[in-house]
């Protein structure tokens, strides 16, 4: 969710300061990328995975402070509510075995992460939205103890002026009225970070902003959010919708919401901090004690606080990242499209199929800029959401089909082409990609395997709805522990 905030109250003053110090670390970065200044040699990839803390049943914990202070690793932190916790992969080099390696690690840290909840008779869960999640888990009392995410969550009503709203139609319909942000932490994820070059960044953003589609088709989990069965993401509609700082009106006068698509394609990484400045205005407007053109004139790299703050609130599903590694500046694009799970291999699969595609999207002779408009890559985007693997997503040159044949027929070779193309181990390639291609052919991911257990223990009468979702739940956590691709998962 962001660094750590000092203040716990704004006046209008620091909005101003804020404002006109946004503005500084923008002309800033902009002297930065003239000077060349920026890493463009080393091709980095990282990894984040949010958790759940739950009991046997997958009934969520309130305990991630105990569960932090017994595994006192610094790649493991608090998120948002008591339930989570989040792990940090340190940065790999895209080549070679690299994601056998990071499978290796993400199951070797989740093991270690679990058996320290055992000891708190828990479990961690890798699940979008656990299916048994209820609205007495979501509450302010259940956010976590740091500062920054109450301070977060007034900030996000105050600019309201109301309570959120959340209407979600789906299968079934669910909607209320809340008083926090707390239902946001229902909704867990992973991110997948890219290094690019400041030159490649607007083809390798705008291809993320492609595929995004796809990958949630692929990597769909969370058809369920209290007790409903809704989209099979679910977990789009839900972020969107919690950080939402529109009223109503504001909403109807076209005002951009914090958790964006975004409305065009780029030609410069500076469009999308342009636009940040432009259009939002500040959620957390802390002034930083950094004065960027003089850290510049005297040849150091600033770190550009307020420019990084007001960025991480602007949740864009990709993100630019603007960083420093051994002295120098990077830049990153965070991909935040994909749930948590439903294993650690499935998350590799996941990672393999969207660094290979974005590079061969990029890479692409015509420009997907040219092909596909932008609105047709929101469409798909909702549309993936909506019905995951089941989902009609148009692809220029195909045409709308079916995102199995997608997936199946276009995306999947030229995933393969961009891992080549990267330098990837050729039976990693295959084998992750292999995982992408099965989940296709059975037309089988977290969220169908979820819907169909579900179904068939509730709709027959063998059980009363709630029974069927811890039920469904105990299964879930049973198959996610066997780290067995979600394909081979038996349907009963």
């Amino acid at each position: 969710m962001g660094r750590d905030i000092g203040e716990t109250r704004f006046t209008r003053e620091d909005r101003q300061r804020y404002r006109e110090k946004v503005k500084r670390n923008l002309a800033v970065f902009r002297q930065l990328l003239a000077e060349g200044r920026f890493e463009t040699q080393r091709k980095l990839i990282g990894v984040e995975v949010e958790f759940y803390v739950v009991d046997d049943d997958g009934e969520p914990m309130m305990i991630n402070a105990e569960l932090l202070s017994r595994l006192e690793s610094e790649d493991f932190q608090t998120e948002l509510a008591q339930f989570n916790i989040e792990f940090n992969l340190a940065p790999h080099k895209l080549i070679g075995t690299v994601f056998r390696e990071i499978e290796e690690e993400l199951q070797t840290s989740f093991a270690f992460a679990d058996r320290r909840a055992e000891e708190l008779e828990a479990h961690v869960a890798m699940v979008g939205i656990i299916p048994t999640l209820k609205d007495l888990h979501v509450t302010i009392q259940n956010l976590s103890a740091n500062p920054r995410y109450h301070l977060l969550n007034e900030q996000i009503l105050e600019a309201r002026g109301e309570d959120l709203h959340l209407e979600i139609d789906g299968v079934e319909r669910l909607s209320l009225q809340a008083s926090s942000i707390a239902m946001e932490a229902a909704a867990t994820s992973v991110q997948l970070h890219l290094q690019v070059s400041p030159e490649g960044f607007p083809g390798a953003w705008n291809a993320a902003q492609a595929i995004a589609a796809a990958q949630v088709a692929a990597g769909a989990n969370s058809p369920f959010l209290l007790g409903k069965e809704l989209l099979r993401e679910t977990r789009i509609a839900l972020f969107e919708q919690t950080i939402d700082t529109r009223s109503e009106e504001l909403t109807a006068q076209g005002v951009r919401p914090r958790v964006w698509f975004g409305e065009r394609w780029i030609d410069d990484i500076v469009d999308l901090f342009d636009e940040n400045v432009r259009y939002f205005p500040s959620l957390l407007p802390e002034v930083d004690g950094e004065e960027p053109e003089e850290v510049l004139a005297r040849g150091d790299i600033p770190h550009l606080p307020e420019l990084v703050l007001h960025n991480g609130t602007v949740y864009r599903w990709n993100r630019p990242i603007y960083g420093i590694a051994r002295g120098k500046p990077h830049l990153r694009i965070e991909n935040r499209v994909l749930p948590a799970g439903p294993t650690m291999i499935d998350t590799v699969a996941n990672a393999a199929f969207y660094f290979g595609l974005v590079r061969a999207v990029a890479d692409l002779d015509e420009p997907i800029t040219r092909q596909l408009s932008f609105s047709a890559a929101a469409e798909n985007f909702r549309a993936a959401a909506r019905r995951g693997i089941e989902s009609q997503l148009y692809w220029p040159g195909v045409g709308e089909v079916p995102a199995s044949e997608l997936i199946l027929r276009t995306l999947l070779p030229l995933a393969h082409r961009g891992l080549d193309t990267w330098g990837v181990d050729r039976k990693d390639r295959d084998h992750y990609l292999g995982i992408i291609e099965q989940r296709a052919l059975k037309r089988r991911t977290g969220a169908s395997w979820q819907v169909h257990t579900f179904r068939r223990l509730f709709d027959d009468g063998t059980m009363e709805r709630d029974e069927a979702l811890v039920e469904t739940t105990r299964r879930y956590l049973a198959n996610m522990r066997s780290n067995a691709p979600v394909h081979t998962w038996e349907l009963d």
